[in-house]
C-alpha cells in the first residue's frame, strides 16, 4: 500500500527514553509531528456519531503517547485536511484512544464513511486539560449537553478509576430528543457505580422514552450541593454554559471551580492560523479548558 503520511521514525529520537512533555508551550517539536494511525474499530452512535479507536502504530510512539482529560489531538485524513477532535477514552488506556466524531464538514464525512484499518495521522495531545487533582477530596458536578458528552468521557473514566478520591460524583447529561443521546449502552455502568448519581434528561421526548423531559437545568433541581466542596466540569454549547453556570453561582459555587470548555472553536491547535482567537488570547494556546471567571472576561467567548 502506497505511504500517504510523512514518515517518521520515532526511535531515533535522542531522548527515547524520557517520557513525551505534550505542553506544546515548552516542546512543540513533539506536537507539531504526525504519529500514523490506523483505525481499529468503528461504532455506530447516532444517525451523526461515531465513535473510532484509534490505534497509532509504532509500538515505542503509541506506549509513550498519553493525554489528560480536556485534551485534543489533531486528526489527519490523508489528502483531504485534518481537524481537531476531544479525546474521549480513558487516560489510563494505551492500546488505543476513542474519537467521538459528528458528520460535519468534508473530513468528517469522509471519515464517517472510512472502514476498520483505514491510515490517519495524529498529532498531539493538544490544549489545557481539566483540573483534575485539585479536585481530590471534594465533590464532582459532571454536567454535558449534547455532543459535550464526547469530551466529558474523558474525565468520568478517570474519576471512575480513581473513585475514593472524591467525594459525591453526580453526571448529568442532556439531549434535545432521545436519538441524539450519546454512549446510552454504558449508563447502566456508570450509575451501578457506588455514589455516583447519573441524570439524563432530554428536552422533547417520544412514545420510546421513559426517562425525564426538561432542561438540563432541571436536574440540579434533584442535586444537593454543597458549594465550598464542589467542583464542576460542563461541557456543550456556549449557549448552555451560561444557563448552568449562573445557576450553579446562585447556589454557592464560585465561578473559579467550575471549568468549562471551548473545544468548537480548535483549528490548527498550535496558534499559528489565528482562527482561534479571542481578543488577545489563542483559545488553542490557553484553553480549550478555562475557568468560569476567565471565560466571563473573554469578550465573545461564549
Amino acid at each position: 500500500m502506497t505511504e500517504l503520511l510523512h514518515p517518521y521514525d520515532i526511535t531515533q529520537e535522542a531522548d527515547i527514553m524520557q517520557p513525551l512533555d505534550f505542553n506544546r508551550r515548552s516542546r512543540l517539536k513533539h506536537v507539531d509531528r504526525t504519529f500514523k494511525s490506523e483505525i481499529i474499530n468503528i461504532i455506530r452512535l447516532t444517525e451523526m456519531e461515531k465513535l473510532f479507536q484509534v490505534r497509532i502504530l509504532d509500538d515505542t510512539a503509541r506506549e509513550r503517547f498519553s493525554f489528560r482529560p480536556g485534551q485534543f489531538v489533531m486528526v489527519e485524513v490523508p489528502g483531504y485536511g485534518e481537524i481537531p477532535i476531544s479525546i474521549s477514552s480513558s487516560p489510563s488506556h494505551k492500546g488505543f484512544i476513542e474519537l467521538c466524531i459528528r458528520k460535519a464538514g468534508l473530513v468528517t464525512t469522509i471519515l464517517h464513511k472510512a472502514r476498520r484499518g483505514a491510515p490517519i495521522g495524529i498529532r498531539g495531545p493538544f490544549g489545557t486539560h481539566f483540573p483534575i487533582e485539585k479536585m481530590r477530596g471534594c465533590n464532582i458536578l459532571l454536567i454535558a449537553g449534547g455532543l459535550g458528552l464526547a469530551p466529558l468521557r474523558a474525565p468520568i473514566f478517570h474519576v471512575i478509576e480513581n473513585r475514593s478520591n472524591f467525594k459525591d460524583v453526580h453526571i448529568l447529561y442532556g439531549t434535545r430528543q432521545p436519538s441524539m443521546l450519546l454512549f446510552n449502552y454504558q449508563y447502566e455502568e456508570w450509575d451501578r457505580i457506588a455514589d455516583i448519581d447519573l441524570k439524563v434528561t432530554v428536552e422533547h421526548g417520544d412514545e420510546s422514552w421513559t426517562g425525564q423531559v426538561g432542561m438540563i437545568t432541571d436536574l440540579l433541581d434533584e442535586v444537593d450541593i454543597a458549594p465550598k466542596e464542589t467542583y464542576a466540569i460542563i461541557c456543550g454549547p456556549p449557549v448552555m454554559f451560561k444557563f448552568v453556570c449562573n445557576r450553579l453561582t446562585k447556589e454557592g459555587i464560585q465561578m473559579n471551580r467550575m471549568f468549562v470548555s471551548l473545544e468548537r472553536r480548535m483549528h490548527c491547535g498550535m496558534g499559528k492560523c489565528c482562527r482561534c482567537n479571542i481578543g488577545s488570547t489563542y483559545t488553542c494556546l490557553s484553553g480549550p479548558v478555562f475557568d468560569y471567571w476567565t471565560v466571563l472576561n473573554l469578550k465573545e467567548a461564549i
